[in-house]
C-alpha cells in the first residue's frame, strides 16, 4: 500500500518473490504491473545528494510511455555506475523518457527547512518543470524510491504516490530518473569546484571524504556547505 492509501494487491503479493530474486539490472516488471492494475501514466522519481556535505539535493523525474519502449542498454541505479558510464547513459535516458526534469533545493534551504522538506520542495519543482513541458502529471502514478512519501506534504494537490524500497535498483524508470538527476547534480558540483576551489568537489561532488573534511578544516566552510550537517555528523551519508 502507498502512503496515501493506494493499494495494488497483486503487485504487493509478488514483491517478496521479486526481492528474493534480487535482479542484477532493472526491468519494467513493476511498471507493467501497475498498468495492468489500471494505471495509465507513470512518473518515476529518485533523489540524489541527500547526504552530501555541500551542494543541493536533487530530485529527478521521468515520464515514461505507456507503450513501454526498450530499456537503455546498461541502465542501472546511478550509484552502481562509474561516472563515465553515467555520462554516456544520461542522454539515452533523456531520449527514452517522454519527459524528464530535475528539481533542486539549495544547501541554504536544507539548513533552513531540513532534508525531508527539501526533498519535497525539490520534487515539487521537478513536477512543475514536467507540467511546463506539457506532461499531464495530475492523473499520473508516481513511483517513489524508498519507503516514505516526502512529495505529498509539499504539493498543492494530492498525488497518487507508490513508494517502493530499492525502486532505483529494480525499476528501469526510476533508475533512469536517478541517472539523469545524478549527472545533473554532478555537473553542477564540477562547476562549483572552479568557483570554490580547494574542496575537491570535481571528484567528491560534495560528499564526505577525508580530503573534503581536511579542506573544510583548512579553508573553513563555503557558502555551499550545509552548516547543519557539519554540526551533526550523523546526518552524513556515504557517497552515492
Amino acid at each position: 500500500m502507498s502512503d496515501n492509501g493506494t493499494s495494488f494487491p497483486q503487485i504487493e503479493r509478488a514483491e517478496d518473490e521479486e526481492r528474493m530474486m534480487t535482479p542484477v539490472s532493472p526491468s519494467l516488471r513493476f511498471e507493467k504491473a501497475l498498468y495492468r492494475e489500471g494505471v495509465t501514466s507513470i512518473v518515476a522519481v529518485d533523489e540524489v545528494g541527500r547526504g552530501a556535505l555541500a551542494g543541493p539535493v536533487a530530485v529527478g523525474m521521468v515520464v515514461i510511455d505507456t507503450a513501454v519502449k526498450r530499456i537503455p542498454p546498461g541502465l542501472r541505479d546511478s550509484k552502481l555506475l562509474p561516472e563515465p558510464v553515467r555520462e554516456s547513459l544520461e542522454p539515452l535516458c533523456r531520449r527514452w523518457a517522454m519527459h524528464h526534469a530535475v528539481g533542486l533545493a539549495t544547501a541554504a534551504e536544507v539548513d533552513a527547512l531540513g532534508i525531508m522538506r527539501c526533498l519535497g520542495l525539490a520534487g515539487a519543482r521537478a513536477l512543475a518543470q514536467l507540467e511546463e513541458q506539457g506532461a499531464v502529471v495530475h492523473d499520473s502514478t508516481l513511483i517513489l524510491d524508498g519507503n516514505y512519501d516526502y512529495l505529498n506534504p509539499a504539493l498543492m494537490r494530492p498525488a497518487r504516490v507508490v513508494t517502493r524500497i530499492k525502486a532505483d535498483r529494480d525499476c528501469a524508470s526510476v533508475a533512469a530518473a536517478s541517472v539523469i538527476a545524478k549527472v545533473h547534480r554532478d555537473r553542477m558540483m564540477i562547476v562549483h569546484d572552479s568557483e570554490y576551489p580547494g574542496y575537491g568537489w570535481a571528484s567528491n561532488k560534495g560528499y564526505s571524504t577525508p580530503e573534503h573534511f581536511a579542506a573544510i578544516a583548512e579553508l573553513g566552510p563555503s557558502a555551499l556547505h550545509r552548516m547543519t550537517w557539519l554540526k551533526q555528523p550523523a546526518l552524513i551519508d556515504i557517497p552515492e
